[in-house]
């Protein structure tokens, strides 16, 4: 009986189109903001996402993702996946961003600090002559979390999230006035810390 169970079960495996998990990243001791200086843009034109460690199938290095963008009218100050290594940084776009408009964004060398209590969260980065420092506190609960893809998330996502109610930003040493909308782009509150979690596709 054991070995018929086992053949069928084998027999199964083998032939049913079973998915496969080939993109995928994880981390710890994340934190993300997505804001707008201005209650007339449309789009986020502030997003500080930064891992003190992420680890992918290409390595593990403190890495995200820094879009500065504080005059509409031109280009960008920042934008790309920042990582302490390029190898890491260049998994992001093909891989997990696919689909997006980051998935041809560019690999920035940064240095990236980060240190997490449980009353407040800091984080620094220093990326192509700019310095950002995020400061986060008020939080939550922690809470779970299983998002499905969506446009600008297209990878499923899982891990524990903390929503930051009080958040400040600094750029260069200058605080910025900042509006942090009820959602981010990754589908859940705009100012999180992340203890850990995983993005998979």
């Amino acid at each position: 009986m054991a070995n018929r169970v086992t053949h069928e079960y084998l027999a199964y495996t083998k032939n049913k189109n079973m998915s496969t998990v080939s993109q995928w990243m994880s981390w710890e001791g994340g934190i993300d903001l997505v804001a707008v200086t201005s209650p007339d843009l449309q789009m986020p034109n502030v997003i500080v996402h930064l891992g003190r460690m992420v680890n992918t199938p290409a390595g593990n290095a403190p890495s995200g993702m820094i879009f500065w963008h504080p005059d509409p009218t031109a280009m960008p100050s920042v934008m790309g996946f920042v990582s302490t290594d390029e190898a890491v940084g260049k998994y992001f776009g093909p891989n997990i961003f696919a689909g997006t408009p980051f998935e041809n964004a560019p690999v920035l060398n940064a240095t990236i600090d980060i240190t997490i209590s449980s009353d407040k969260a800091v984080s620094r980065c220093v990326v192509g002559g700019h310095t950002f420092e995020v400061e986060m506190s008020d939080f939550s609960e922690p809470y779970l979390i299983d998002r499905k893809p969506a446009a600008m998330s297209p990878f499923y996502q899982q891990g524990v999230e903390i929503h930051a109610k009080r958040v400040t930003l600094k750029v260069n040493g200058e605080i910025i006035n900042i509006i942090v909308p009820p959602v981010g782009i990754t589908g859940g509150p705009a100012s999180v810390v992340s203890p850990n979690g995983v993005y998979a596709r």
